[in-house]
């Protein structure tokens, strides 16, 4: 009896040191991790880009539950369709709480969760493809999205006639959407029609209905990255940025040598480049595109006489690598782009650096003979073995001279003035070897003349 009884005791010390304290952290590890983000705000690449690193991050973090917050009109129908396949193809389960919309884009990517939560006074629906204006596209993409809608819905048990009458009008729910009308429904009548597992105003509601208790919820920082992204790729942002390249090279081209202007310019390009670069839009064949066009049209003013094919060449790649930057295509495959997004990029571009030219050649005589370009831009050059180095001095005596054009003037070259030859630039217009011009400033070294 004694040694069992020191048996016994023994067991249950054994108990108290070990197995007691082991099961306590064990307990404590199933708390559930929740990861929380919100999605309100178009959806387009940079939404894309969003869900991904939230993802990403999720799975590092080894989360058990993602919430998504989300309202939203819509957007684009790739973005969305991105989103759907991260959603769908994600190792855990997904929620999500509708705010406020779900229109559209936001209903695939809702419909794509495996849980559905409502705010009172949401609403889910309305995922026609339409263009700009509110239009509906042809039946092509019509046809696409149903076929998602279908597809998404089936996956997650949810009735696939009522995702495919929110795209296309159908008789399916009369008394929800009359005959010839596309579906939207509201919190009630998606929990009554099974799109929805119930109504919940905030995270911790949604929580609580989804019996998930013990819990600690990690919700997604945005970064400074993010929001310096978010300006840039901001269209008035984005074509102020198409101004300044065109800009600075303009003003590089009127004054010899590197200066203000040009580093203006490649730091615009950069800014307009590296966020749509970083949203996955701008693609390196089109960054290379834009810079061979640039070099095309350096060339044709420097080195070629007139203006021909190497100018023309220069400016049309200029202009596709510009537009094709802000256009999600795969080497000129526009299968998920409307085509009214096409033509609206093109649009953009060509207003923008037709307002860049017409601006350059009204004000940039005055901006150049401006005290800050003056100081700003390098306007002097210094060449040991030139042989048309004058006193400024000299050179100012020439103001109202007239002289002839011996070379072309794109806009620097050469002119000759009684006998004598002078460096030149042309003020806006590009004059023809032959011209007459007159004197009507200096610049540097440089006599200004204008036709």
């Amino acid at each position: 009896m004694k040694y069992h009884l020191i048996t016994i005791c023994s067991l249950m010390l054994y108990t108290l040191v070990n197995i007691i304290p082991n099961f306590a952290i064990a307990q404590k590890a199933v708390k559930k991790r929740v990861y929380v983000f919100s999605l309100h705000e178009e959806i387009a690449p940079g939404a894309s880009r969003l869900v991904s690193k939230v993802f990403q991050e999720a799975q590092r973090q080894k989360v058990d539950y993602i919430l998504l917050q989300l309202n939203t009109f819509g957007g684009q129908l790739d973005a969305a369709d991105s989103i759907r396949t991260i959603i769908l193809n994600a190792p855990v389960p997904v929620m999500v709480l509708i705010e406020q919309n779900a229109a559209s884009a936001g209903a695939l990517i809702s419909i794509a969760c495996d849980s559905i939560y409502m705010k009172k006074g949401s609403t889910i629906g309305a995922a026609s493809v339409v263009n700009q204006n509110g239009e509906l596209l042809p039946d092509k993409y019509q046809s696409y999205m149903r076929g998602m809608m279908r597809a998404t819905a089936e996956q997650n048990n949810r009735d696939p006639k009522i995702a495919e009458g929110m795209v296309t009008p159908n008789a399916y729910l009369p008394n929800i959407a009359d005959t010839g009308k596309i579906i939207t429904m509201t919190t009630e009548e998606a929990i009554q029609y099974g799109y929805c597992n119930g109504s919940a105003n905030n995270v911790e509601e949604v929580l609580q209905q989804a019996q998930i208790t013990d819990y600690e919820c990690i919700y997604h920082q945005i970064t400074t990255i993010d929001v310096i992204i978010g300006f840039l790729i901001n269209p008035v942002v984005n074509s102020i940025l198409l101004l300044l390249i065109i800009g600075g090279l303009y003003f590089e081209l009127q004054s010899p040598g590197i200066g203000f202007a040009l580093i203006v310019s490649l730091i615009a390009a950069v800014l307009y480049f590296a966020p749509l670069y970083l949203e996955g839009l701008a693609a390196n064949w089109e960054i290379v595109m834009f810079i061979v066009g640039v070099l095309l049209i350096v060339a044709e003013l420097f080195f070629f006489p007139g203006f021909g094919i190497a100018g023309i060449a220069g400016i049309v790649l200029v202009v596709m690598g510009l537009t094709l930057s802000l256009i999600n295509n795969f080497v000129f495959d526009f299968s998920f782009a409307a085509p009214d997004t096409v033509l609206y990029a093109l649009l953009r571009v060509l207003l923008t650096l037709s307002l860049a030219v017409v601006s350059a050649i009204l004000f940039g005589g005055r901006a150049l003979r401006s005290r800050f370009f003056s100081r700003a831009i390098l306007s002097t050059t210094q060449e040991s073995q030139t042989a048309y180095i004058e006193n400024i001095s000299e050179l100012n005596r020439l103001i109202g001279s007239t002289a002839r054009a011996i070379t072309v003037l794109k806009p620097s070259g050469t002119v000759q003035i009684d006998k004598e030859t002078y460096e030149a630039v042309a003020d806006g217009v590009f004059v023809d070897e032959g011209t007459m011009v007159s004197v009507i400033g200096v610049r540097g070294n440089y006599l200004v003349v204008r036709k």
